[in-house]
């Protein structure tokens, strides 16, 4: 089933937000057919632990507009990651480093794509695709750091 409209509207929403504090690598994956819980994955990548910090922040201040918080907030940006989790919506930042080191995009290669400023289903990525996440990186396996959490909700092998 694809995503809900909410949760496509949210995700465009978080996405513009987090623009408007220069994040890069912006992608809206949409996991919908393979999560009960989750429909819309935003990815977006931080220059500094300081500009991780304010998409966060940023996000969350977009989101209350729409009267949603988050139901739960992990890791931390002096570990390079966060993870906003507003139920249909999750949204995972990262330092280069650890989007790399995550590969999500990897993980996640065969969900469709959503343009992140419509919100449109779009063409995978050609590098998701082909099994090649951000930065060239791999699945973090086990329960290895940050905070032996997983950004994306649990460990995974690669």
């Amino acid at each position: 089933m694809p995503a809900t409209e909410e949760a496509v509207r949210l995700a465009v929403a978080a996405a513009d937000a987090a623009d408007d504090v220069k994040a890069t690598d912006l992608a809206l994956l949409d996991v919908s057919d393979l999560l009960v819980i989750v429909d819309v994955f935003l990815l977006a990548t931080a220059g500094s632990d300081r500009q991780l910090k304010a998409i966060a922040e940023r996000i969350e201040e977009r989101l209350r507009d729409h009267d949603r918080r988050p139901l739960r907030r992990e890791g931390t940006p002096s570990a390079g990651w966060v993870l906003l989790d507003f139920g249909d919506l999750v949204c995972h930042l990262f330092l280069a480093e650890q989007r790399g080191l995550y590969a999500l995009e990897r993980l996640w290669a065969d969900v469709p794509r959503r343009d992140v400023r419509t919100g449109e289903v779009v063409a995978p990525n050609a590098d998701a695709a082909a099994g090649v996440g951000a930065g060239g990186g791999h699945v973090l396996s086990g329960s290895g750091d940050p905070a032996s959490a997983s950004p994306h909700g649990g460990a995974t092998s690669a």
